[in-house]
């Protein structure tokens, strides 16, 4: 085999993901845990989706919208989290049940769970026992407010963390506004965390040929990504607020009127202020706004000329000067016209894939790519399964865990 054709070869390998070879048993629900989950298996990994019986899922239930036949409607938050996994249905409380749980913990390589702690103790499944099963398991646990502590046994909710971990204090037009992020963040954050530390211990069981405990909680994902805030409150002791679409640190920075419509400029340096004061006439040397600082300071004033400005241009225009100009600039997207832009498709953000009651459907794409650096080829996985139908994959997961089981023996 010619080195051309072993690297094309290799290539070809690759493209089904980098987690290719390893199992995900995911015991989790709703959002924060199944979108851990997804990441794994967006990578390649197999993931085995355990849900509850009849049911399964809440988010299959979690709507409108629904879509499909009347008599069979699937839920879209569902199809949010779930793509690349196969359905199994156990009750963990069946002794029938929970040997098939064994069996499936001996044939993996991470179990992700999201229950209130202590649940799986009581289902005879504790961290100590599952570790006994399978010494190089990697458990990824996932609560809301931390698994310790003096509030460790309240649930954890997105939106009351949000607000429990000082996100909706940031978020709003000013104090008296708190606001939510429009997507779950905290649920999402902590499963990537949730992701981020697995695959950290995968890569430690390679030193060590054991398989640890990576626990994380929505409060501890919102608190992780407050970022400039949280030094303005710990270091600084300020008491950071809400003041609605602009930079609390950063000025001219933020989300500005024109003729028709609105666009955001981010100036973050003195010679992209210089270059901005100077494409629209802006007092550049002016005392109030020689530094970031006192722009900062006096950002009331400098907003008010620059959308007198402004007011001059119609969106489209403007956005067209500002890109000339070299000033980061952009516009307000719905998701509608998110889904539509060419850059957007260009990144592999949007992949089709074959659901066995819709058909063929689009779904937000996985955000990582992957190339070879000898050759430049793109090596990121390109084939997605649609999410499973509630126990889809029985049958499949049987076979699978007597082939394992042939194997150890």
């Amino acid at each position: 085999m010619s080195s051309t054709t072993a690297v094309a070869s290799k290539i070809q390998e690759e493209t089904a993901g980098p987690l290719n070879g390893y199992v995900v048993l995911d015991l989790t629900r709703a959002l924060a845990g199944p979108h851990a989950a997804m990441m794994m298996g967006d990578l390649g990994a197999k993931v085995i989706k355990v849900e509850a019986m009849d049911v399964g899922d809440d988010t299959r239930g979690w709507g409108p919208p629904f879509v499909g036949p009347e008599d069979d409607p699937q839920a879209t938050y569902f199809f949010s989290c779930n793509r690349n996994k196969e359905s199994l249905t156990l009750n963990l409380k069946d002794s029938a049940h929970q040997e098939k749980l064994v069996e499936l913990v001996k044939s993996s390589d991470v179990l992700m769970e999201n229950f209130r702690t202590g649940v799986l103790d009581r289902l005879g499944f504790s961290m100590q026992r599952l570790h006994e099963i399978n010494p190089r398991l990697v458990i990824m646990s996932i609560t809301g407010f931390g698994h310790d502590g003096p509030e460790a046994h309240r649930s954890g909710y997105d939106q009351i963390l949000q607000g429990e971990a000082g996100l909706m204090s940031l978020t709003g037009s000013g104090p008296e506004d708190p606001q939510k992020v429009g997507v779950p963040i905290a649920d999402l954050l902590s499963g990537m965390y949730g992701a981020y530390g697995a695959l950290a211990a995968l890569l430690e069981r390679e030193k060590t040929g054991r398989g640890q405990v990576v626990r994380t909680s929505l409060l501890a994902s919102i608190i992780g990504v407050h970022a400039f805030q949280g030094t303005r409150a710990t270091v600084a002791g300020q008491n950071p607020q809400a003041i609605g679409n602009h930079h609390p640190s950063i000025a001219p920075y933020g989300l500005y009127g024109c003729a028709d419509g609105k666009v955001q400029i981010s100036i973050g340096s003195e010679k992209l202020w210089a270059k901005f004061a100077d494409t629209f006439g802006l007092p550049a040397q002016d005392p109030r706004f020689s530094s970031n600082a006192s722009r900062v300071e006096y950002r009331a004033q400098l907003n008010g000329l620059i959308e007198q400005a402004f007011g001059e241009y119609r969106a489209e225009e403007l956005l067209s000067l500002l890109d000339s100009a070299g000033i980061p600039s952009g516009k307000v997207r719905s998701l509608e016209e998110v889904y539509q832009w060419e850059q957007v498709k260009s990144q592999g953000l949007l992949v089709e894939v074959d659901h066995e009651v819709l058909g063929k459907i689009n779904l937000p794409g996985p955000p990582l790519r992957f190339f070879d650096p000898a050759s430049s080829e793109e090596t990121t996985k390109t084939r997605h399964s649609a999410p499973p139908l509630l126990n889809a994959d029985a049958a499949k997961i049987d076979r699978w865990l007597d082939s394992k089981k042939e194997e150890r023996r």
